[in-house]
């Protein structure tokens, strides 16, 4: 299924730089054989996890409070101890790391984002600036067999070539040592046609039948798997090496929801294509209807989905009037191909707009409790996903 012609999720731009835009086109196809959902060519250039990679997890209280549950979540289950030696990949500002070292136990955070590393949020913390690859972690033989504990959140769909991945957990993991990570999940995507997960940076959209299968090929098992309502529904993951474990009845309760969602077969997938294909048509309908009506049209949060959203769907500055974030590096730019600026939040509160398109609909109630004045104002929060 084609998306058609994209610019990078995370390009936001001067106006100056609008000429010289990076496009290319967005697809997404389904292995047979792994039961794996992906973009079937992943842009190389420009670089995605550049040294101004414009996110920043401590800037969300919800994910914040989220990680603080993740970390008491491996503590009260045994997967870490306080003489566990552990390994965060992608740490981004350090707000997991934080749990670890409050806790005096150890934790090494890769984040390829230079700006990222340098921010505030992780000072005192063991950060490695570079990705986390068999390549840079095979350099340190020390690391070898040692680590009982390697986590991650949101950034493994990130990982082109998981085969690399595979080969680095296999090296640095202990005999008895566990890999748990959680992503964004393909079941809640189709169920709610949130199709704007899906852009340059998310390579992958895994379900429990794809990870079992890929991580089984490679000598590991997949022992557990528990939902998540992060980023609109998500999937934590929990692996081993192959021995004497049997998977929970928790996921082989979830194995059973998939096949019946058929997650395992091709027609899932031209359902999905069908269900995003309407959500197009209709969700321009209403932009243009509600703009013939003479109405002010915001976006808040200039979110690397969002992109995906207002190119597919054909929306630009002609439809809308700015975008509100909270990212400084965002505010003053253009949003990536449909060029609308981006504002700060100050700047939405003082220019209340009728309707505003709530782009970060997973984040809703944080965003819409902030915005209280908007609410008496009557503003409408209108997305194009459903039941949100």
């Amino acid at each position: 299924m084609s998306f058609g012609k994209m610019p990078m999720a995370n390009g936001f731009l001067r106006k100056n730089n609008f000429n010289r835009e990076f496009f290319y086109n967005l697809e997404v196809g389904f292995c047979k054989k792994n039961y794996l959902f992906q973009i079937n060519d992943h842009p190389k250039s420009p670089k995605i996890f550049s040294d101004n990679y414009p996110f920043f997890t401590s800037q969300s209280k919800y994910m914040t409070l989220h990680f603080e549950k993740y970390f008491f979540w491996l503590k009260k289950n045994n997967y870490i101890n306080r003489f566990s030696n552990c390994i965060e990949i992608g740490s981004n500002d350090g707000t997991f790391l934080k749990n670890f070292k409050k806790n005096k136990i150890k934790c090494t955070g890769y984040e390829p984002a230079k700006n990222v590393v340098m921010h505030k949020n992780n000072k005192g913390l063991d950060v490695i600036n570079n990705f986390f690859s068999y390549k840079n972690v095979s350099k340190n033989k020390k690391m070898k067999s040692k680590i009982d504990l390697i986590c991650a959140a949101n950034v493994i769909c990130h990982i082109p070539d998981l085969n690399d991945l595979i080969k680095a957990i296999d090296y640095v993991l202990t005999k008895n040592g566990c890999f748990i990570f959680e992503e964004p999940y393909l079941g809640s995507m189709f169920r709610k046609n949130s199709y704007d997960q899906i852009y340059d940076a998310h390579v992958y959209m895994f379900s429990v039948h794809s990870i079992k299968k890929i991580f089984e090929e490679k000598g590991f098992v997949l022992l557990d798997a528990v939902p998540q309502t992060t980023h609109g529904g998500s999937m934590r993951y929990v692996v081993v090496r192959k021995n004497n474990n049997k998977m929970t009845k928790n996921l082989k309760k979830i194995i059973k929801q998939e096949l019946k969602q058929k997650l395992n077969k091709l027609e899932s997938c031209i359902k999905f294509k069908k269900q995003c294909t309407k959500s197009k048509i209709n969700f321009y309908k209403k932009i243009v209807n509600l703009k013939k009506k003479g109405l002010k049209i915001c976006g808040y949060a200039a979110s690397a989905k969002s992109t995906t959203v207002l190119n597919y769907c054909k929306l630009n500055n002609n439809h809308i009037d700015y975008i509100a974030d909270s990212t400084k590096e965002k505010v003053g730019k253009y949003t990536p191909g449909s060029h609308i600026p981006v504002v700060s939040i100050d700047y939405f509160r003082k220019n209340l707009p009728d309707v505003a398109i709530i782009f970060s609909w997973n984040h809703k109630m944080e965003i819409v409790s902030k915005e209280k004045e908007f609410k008496k104002k009557r503003g409408l929060w209108i997305s194009h996903v459903k039941n949100v």
